[in-house]
């Protein structure tokens, strides 16, 4: 009940009970509405606090989870550090630098890293614009005639593909073989990710773009000025998602990559770690560190760059993937 509503009841009621009320000086809308009878609440029973049991069991399954994943990663860093003389112990009796030396020294694991670094740049870059202006077509030309036809197009690229031969042969034919081209474009856009940026899209305020186009600007203007802006969420996200991809590129590298100048760190993980080749091409001949210290050392080297870029985007990942892909 609105406050007038409430205002006009009281005085009805002290007229007929010949009441007489000084209103100038008392505001009824002030009068005290009952609230809900105590012990019920309008939460639903998934949000009340879990009994403490409950609670304590939670806790050490997510203790157990932790320790699976932080136990060999720990272990790996460990090991990479360790002496010539301790390697092949859990906790090495001495440390040394000596492998982190011998592979950023030069040769293949200083090469690989920047030819990584650089794809993963070029690709996240390029990747990032082309989503967004897929998006942002796909959003405005929704309502167009073929727009639903062309969605549903890219959807079904998440379903059905063309195979690992006919993307070779592809490949081929563009000339792309032995070049880092073939690392980035075969993989440019994610249909997942498209989705998600576009989804995102559609939930901005549409009066805000519709005045910037009645007030002159261009459909490039829309997109630069207002939606990228309110949009950074779901492309710090996407972005990683990107970044991600390109970084652990394996499978292009191997199929499209024959030359091992130009290999990507992932491909001299498997190289050399995990088929087991010769490592003399990236030891330093002054230094001699442990095999397997070597090893754990590329390993490490591999998984660095996008541990220490998680952190800074993991707070965009409620705001921008969940707002993208469930409310689409």
């Amino acid at each position: 009940m609105r406050p007038g509503d409430r205002r006009e009841l009281v005085l009805q009621e002290a007229r007929q009970s010949g009441v007489v009320l000084m209103v100038a000086q008392h505001d009824v809308t002030s009068l005290p509405v009952r609230g809900p009878r105590r012990g019920r609440t309008d939460r639903p029973p998934w949000m009340h606090p879990a009994p403490l049991p409950v609670q304590v069991l939670k806790a050490l399954v997510i203790t157990a989870i932790v320790a699976v994943m932080a136990v060999p990663f720990a272990y790996i860093v460990v090991t990479s550090f360790a002496a010539p003389g301790s390697s092949g112990q859990i906790v090495p009796e001495s440390f040394s630098l000596d492998a982190y030396r011998s592979l950023l020294s030069g040769g293949v694991v200083t090469r690989s890293l920047i030819v990584s670094t650089g794809v993963t740049v070029v690709g996240t870059f390029l990747s990032l614009f082309f989503t967004v202006l897929l998006a942002f077509g796909l959003m405005t030309t929704r309502e167009m005639p073929g727009g639903r036809v062309l969605f549903f197009g890219i959807l079904a690229t998440m379903l059905f593909t063309a195979g690992i031969i006919p993307n070779y042969l592809l490949v081929q034919q563009l000339g792309l073989l032995d070049s880092y081209w073939s690392l980035i474009l075969p993989t440019l856009i994610s249909a997942f990710n498209l989705v998600v940026v576009r989804n995102f899209f559609m939930e901005l305020p549409q009066d805000l773009l519709d005045a910037a186009r009645i007030d002159g600007a261009s459909e490039w203007r829309v997109l630069w000025s207002i939606v990228v802006p309110n949009s950074r969420a779901v492309i710090a996200v996407v972005g990683l998602f990107y970044a991600v991809g390109y970084w652990n590129n394996f499978f292009n590298a191997l199929l499209y990559i024959n030359d091992s100048s130009k290999w990507p760190v992932q491909l001299v993980l498997n190289s050399y770690v995990l088929q087991g080749s010769p490592l003399s091409q990236i030891e330093n001949p002054e230094l001699t560190p442990p095999l397997q210290s070597i090893q754990m050392a590329v390993v490490v080297l591999a998984m660095l760059p996008i541990l220490a870029v998680y952190p800074f985007v993991q707070r965009y990942f409620t705001k921008g993937v969940l707002t993208g892909a469930i409310k689409g």
